[in-house]
């Protein structure tokens, strides 16, 4: 019996992957999303081996992304893991927030099939577009059957990495992503995939449709005013991230505030600003540790976590156990 093409379905939702410019040398003059996904397919070979199904959720530029986005791309995203026509799930997304909906991909999604998320730093119009390279390796990776027992995955650059050490690093180069500490978790190269780290894949924490409580990120620097703490109280926040300088260290003047809002009810959560590595200081009770996420991904699983309804004596835990996935 002939074994029939692996199918995979794009599903598109603007970016600079699609984005134009008014000239090809142009690559930051540029309107996101302005390209429908048949004019990405386009830039594209053809894929005897591979079966494609493209479909447009979205025209937006990714850094006016909301948590209801992420949500809508969740319930799209699950509905495509259930077809039994759908082998694999590429996502084009704009890589301003590209990191953030993988993580929210990564805590609600269980996958059966493998998903990856893709973008470009330049536009589709640039003379050295690095959009379609990176959608057909992204193809190439989700038609790949051991891709799914890697969770979400995003593919940029010729690497394979995970979302939970995914990281934009760069304003403009075309490698701008990388994985701090762990490494990529593999690579592709003429549709060849390589691991270079054992499949690891969590089940989800939480379901697509978990709503998402309010919760702010706060950045520690020299003569921070006393009044931002304020002001997240007086908005309604539930939780707050506190990215400190090196190992989550708070002002002494911005301490005993942080303690009264904890007093009040806000979950606040110790993280670094550095970009890199864990965050566990002595003499800290009654803080939350971010152990090995950063402030961005640790406001993800905070947001979640509160909304889903986890004791507050369960949430060092839930950040423990998410540092090491």
């Amino acid at each position: 019996m002939t074994r029939r093409p692996p199918a995979v379905r794009i599903l598109a939702t603007g970016g600079t992957i699609a984005g134009a410019a008014p000239s090809p040398c142009d690559t930051s003059g540029y309107r996101a999303g302005a390209l429908p996904v048949d004019e990405l397919l386009a830039a594209l070979p053809a894929l005897d081996d591979i079966r494609l199904d493209a479909r447009q959720l979205a025209s937006l530029d990714s850094k006016d992304a909301l948590p209801g986005f992420w949500q809508m791309l969740a319930g799209e995203l699950a509905r495509a893991q259930a077809d039994p026509d759908v082998d694999g799930v590429v996502l084009t997304h704009g890589t301003d927030t590209l990191e953030e909906t993988a993580w929210f991909l990564h805590l609600t999604l269980a996958l059966a099939k493998p998903l990856v998320v893709t973008g470009a730093m330049r536009p589709a119009t640039a003379a050295s577009a690095d959009g379609p390279m990176n959608l057909l390796q992204a193809v190439q990776v989700a038609a790949c059957p051991q891709a799914a027992r890697h969770g979400v995955l995003a593919v940029l650059n010729g690497r394979i990495h995970r979302a939970r050490h995914l990281r934009k690093a760069h304003t403009h180069r075309v490698d701008a992503f990388d994985s701090p500490e762990a490494g990529p978790a593999g690579f592709i190269q003429d549709g060849y995939v390589g691991w270079l780290s054992p499949a690891h894949r969590p089940a989800p924490r939480f379901a697509p449709e978990t709503p998402l409580a309010p919760v702010d990120i706060l950045f520690d620097y020299p003569g921070i005013s006393t009044a931002m703490v304020d002001a997240v109280l007086r908005g309604g926040a539930r939780g707050l991230v506190w990215a400190g300088y090196g190992n989550g260290s708070i002002s002494d003047r911005i301490e005993p505030l942080l303690r009264e809002a904890g007093r009040q009810g806000l979950a606040v959560v110790l993280a670094t600003r550095t970009g890199a590595g864990r965050v566990g200081r002595p003499g800290t009770d009654g803080f939350i540790q971010a152990a090995g996420l950063d402030p961005y991904k640790a406001r993800i699983a905070l947001m979640l976590a509160l909304a889903a309804g986890i004791p507050p004596s369960d949430l060092q835990s839930l950040f423990d156990t998410l540092s090491y996935e």
